[in-house]
Formats: structure tokens, sequence, C-alpha cells
């Protein structure tokens, strides 16, 4: 496992509060970075967020009976699917040939949300944590668009970075 070289919780501070941002040149306008000069390495970003839905809505996706099909396959595939494109979808995003995307989905015992935890995994110059967190979110709004007819009060939220590491590239 990749040494972690940071760690985000809620609690953690910025830790370069001086610096500029990366995204705007001397004159304050947008720009991609380069990240030409930086080497390739390992890197590993993981997200997660929550849809809050009824039990109900819950029963009737355990039982297989909501119309629009198999809600957590089809929002898997559509965080994948979001995370590989999130170039495309975010303006000053690099866009990465990601080697993985795994999404889990867990229901507590409250059974009154899904909890959604993405990974993203890369071997580049540039970091994955936004492959991670676009696959989180369009995975709950991907449940969102599946359940919206039976119920209403749906609230995505707490959609955050839990961590990213980097570290020499693997070797097989």
């Amino acid at each position: 496992m990749p040494e972690s070289d940071s760690t985000i919780t809620p609690s953690t501070p910025p830790t370069n509060t001086g610096a500029r941002l990366s995204h705007l040149d001397e004159r304050g306008e947008a720009r991609m970075v380069d990240v030409s000069a930086k080497p390739a390495l390992f890197r590993e970003a993981v997200a997660s967020g929550e849809i809050r839905v009824s039990s109900t809505t819950l029963d009737l996706m355990e039982s297989d009976r909501m119309a629009k099909g198999n809600v957590l396959a089809t929002a898997r595939i559509a965080g994948i699917q979001a995370a590989k494109r999130t170039g495309e979808l975010i303006p000053l995003c690099h866009p990465l040939p990601i080697s993985h995307c795994e999404i889990h989905f867990e229901i507590p015992e409250t059974r009154d949300r899904i909890r959604i935890t993405a990974s993203a995994r890369i071997t580049a110059a540039t970091g994955v944590e936004m492959e991670a967190l676009t696959a989180v979110s369009v995975a709950a709004l991907t449940v969102y668009d599946m359940c919206k007819a039976v119920d209403k009060g749906m609230v995505i939220g707490d959609i955050r970075l839990l961590r990213k590491t980097k570290s020499a590239p693997l070797t097989t």
C-alpha cells in the first residue's frame, strides 16, 4: 500500500494558506495547471457522500420493484463512467486515463440513506481526487433520478474527499 501524503478530514485546516491558487495566472485569469514537469506517481483518492432516502424507497430497491431497474447497479456504472469523463465535465481538470475506479454502497441500520464511497487510481503527474468526487456525485444523482417518482424527499449531501495518496509507481 502506498504511503499517504495527505489525509483530508473536516477538522484539518488548509496547509498552504499563503499560496496562490494554481488555476489562476499572474493576471488572475483561469488557466489549466501545467503538470508536464511533475513525475508520474501512483495516486489514489477516496471520496464519499450520501443520499437520504425513505425506508420505503430502500424496500422497493431491495425487492427489485423500481420501475427503472436495478438502482445501485446503474448508479455504480454511472459513477465509474463519470470518473472516466471528469476532464470533460470540470473545465480546468486534466483529462486522465484512470486505471481503476470502484464504488461501494452502504445502507446503515437506520435505513434512511445510502452511503456512497468511490476510489480512483492512476499513475500520473496529477491526482485523481476530482475523479473520485465526480464518481460519488454522479452515483448519487443516478439514485435520485431512478427513485424520484417514488421519493420526493431525497437529499444528496456530505460529498467530500476522504483521502488522497501518492507514492512511487507500482511495479508488477
